[in-house]
């Protein structure tokens, strides 16, 4: 089987599940991976300088705020790592 054989096969199968599924024809839109972890860095870098001249300020009160939001975000990202991998 030549590629030109294979690649119009492949055209007509998409072309069958598209006419089935219009939602599958549309481009899909994905943020890279490095973009998406670099602004997660930086979000990531000012709570965190957020957090701490909250703790200077705040004493006791601050670390309290800061224990929470820390415990609060390893959750998140736990959850959110155990849910993708179960989605695979």
């Amino acid at each position: 089987m030549s590629t030109r054989d294979t690649r119009r096969q492949f055209e007509e199968i998409v072309g069958k599940l598209a006419a089935e599924d219009p939602s599958l024809a549309r481009p899909v839109r994905m943020v890279p991976k490095r973009v998406m972890l670099s602004v997660l860095a930086v979000v990531g870098a000012l709570v965190w300088a957020g957090l701490s001249v909250l703790m200077v300020v705040w004493g006791a009160v601050g670390v309290a705020i800061t224990c929470v939001t820390v415990a609060v975000a390893v959750g998140l990202g736990l959850y959110r790592r155990r849910r993708l991998a179960s989605n695979r």
